[in-house]
């Protein structure tokens, strides 16, 4: 089954979110059916914000490592594409192609001093100048969308989510990715608006996955969570072992 198929099962593909080769190690090893990179995860491994601070060839050799070490298939987060130029975009998704990647997220927001929504004219444009040139020099990889208004609290969130989707399906996406939505109304009414897989993220209040399976989600991701609580837990487990002067805890799992 090739990596798009797996977007129109009736099961949500439940993609693990991967910084480094141990992570995606343990993904396989789990049987999950595919892996991505957060770009958070490893802007955060390097000492890094998010938001295109890593330089792309950073994100480059990690992605390297990462494909050279599973046979499962890989989808990257390419945040906004590394350039605001659709060649040059087209040109990082390349070289990403060339290592075996199926697939990408690219992003309609990119940080400044903040974060900001792009325009969606302009990212339409842009996009479906990408999607052309990569279909021209015969390059197969599946583009899903990610859509900034929920994570962004856009105050018309809805409408113009519903707007940015109907633009960036028309200009030839595989897939929509919203990040942040957690209430059932507003999945209903986004998965209801097209006829494209929809991506949800985790987050407090999203619903188990039978119910967003009933909603119509096709693609369940972790975004930088699960990075973030394995950092937790180091912390706590070291915080242990200090107070009491002992490696006690790491043998004793009782």
């Amino acid at each position: 089954m090739t990596f798009k198929e797996l977007h129109y099962q009736k099961k949500p593909l439940f993609i693990c979110n991967v910084w480094d080769v141990s992570s995606a190690r343990i993904a396989e090893k789990l049987n999950f059916n595919a892996i991505g990179t957060s770009s958070s995860a490893i802007s955060n491994l390097l000492g890094y914000q998010d938001g295109e601070v890593m330089g792309f060839s950073e994100l480059k050799y990690f992605v390297k490592r990462i494909a050279q070490s599973t046979q499962l298939p890989l989808t990257v987060d390419l945040e906004s594409g590394y350039s605001r130029d659709s060649k040059k975009i087209v040109d990082h998704i390349k070289q990403l192609a060339d290592l075996g990647i199926v697939g990408i997220n690219i992003e309609d927001s990119i940080v400044s001093n903040k974060r900001e929504l792009l325009d969606a004219s302009g990212f339409s444009e842009t996009l479906e100048e990408v999607i052309h040139l990569l279909r021209e020099n015969g390059i197969d990889i599946f583009i899903n969308v990610r859509i900034d208004t929920f994570l962004l609290r856009h105050p018309a969130v809805i409408s113009e989510t519903k707007k940015r989707i109907q633009m960036y399906e028309h200009a030839g996406a595989d897939g929509i990715f919203t990040p942040c939505v957690e209430t059932i109304s507003d999945i209903k009414e986004i998965v209801n608006c097209t006829s494209l897989p929809i991506n949800v993220m985790c987050m407090p209040n999203l619903p188990d996955f039978n119910m967003l399976e009933n909603l119509g989600v096709k693609r369940i991701s972790m975004g930088n969570f699960l990075h973030e609580i394995t950092l937790k837990y180091m912390e706590e487990k070291l915080a242990v072992i200090k107070q009491e002067d002992s490696f006690n805890l790491i043998f004793n799992h009782d």
